[in-house]
């Protein structure tokens, strides 16, 4: 099964992170298994800024900055190691992008007003009902999907329903 892309705007700056929260707590349930989901936030100067889940620069560098220093250490010369080891480690994970592209999630977010967001989803698998489910009423207009046309109304159709509230209305029963 290949990934599906969704890539979703919203008329503000924070949507698009609340919507990424629920992806990753259902991530966590077991629902869906993300490749990846980036945040895109064109701000008020129509600066574009990508928020990625993993940072792979600063894990690239914790990793070899921990091998560097063992390296250093067998050779008598640990600080040498230590700082061989972080800047290797920084470089390779600053050219390990996976997923999704990042100039084109930026030129698509540039295309937004200023004060919106995108969220990038690429997306492994998926149990449909209950992630639909929990999306529904979110809010926001797909912008690229690698969906059919008719799963891609579907989800449109999802994002833009209202959301069932609970009765709060008390009863109100005449007195017999």
């Amino acid at each position: 099964m290949s990934n599906t892309f969704v890539a979703v705007a919203y008329d503000d700056i924070y949507t698009a992170q609340e919507v990424r929260l629920r992806l990753l707590r259902m991530q966590k349930e077991y629902l869906i298994d993300l490749e990846d989901a980036v945040v895109a936030v064109r701000d008020e100067a129509g600066k574009v800024k990508l928020h990625q889940i993993n940072d792979l620069t600063a894990a690239g560098a914790i990793s070899g900055s921990f091998w560097g220093l063992l390296i250093g250490l067998i050779f008598l010369h640990p600080l040498l190691g230590l700082a061989a080891g972080l800047a290797s480690g920084a470089l390779s994970g600053a050219l390990t992008d996976a997923g999704i592209d990042d100039d084109f999630m930026k030129k698509l977010a540039s295309e937004l007003k200023p004060g919106s967001s995108v969220l990038f989803v690429l997306i492994k698998q998926l149990t449909p009902d209950k992630v639909l489910a929990e999306l529904e009423g979110t809010g926001g207009r797909l912008l690229k999907t690698s969906l059919s046309h008719e799963d891609e109304a579907k989800l449109q159709a999802v994002l833009d329903a209202a959301k069932p509230q609970a009765e709060t209305t008390p009863n109100l029963e005449k007195p017999a």
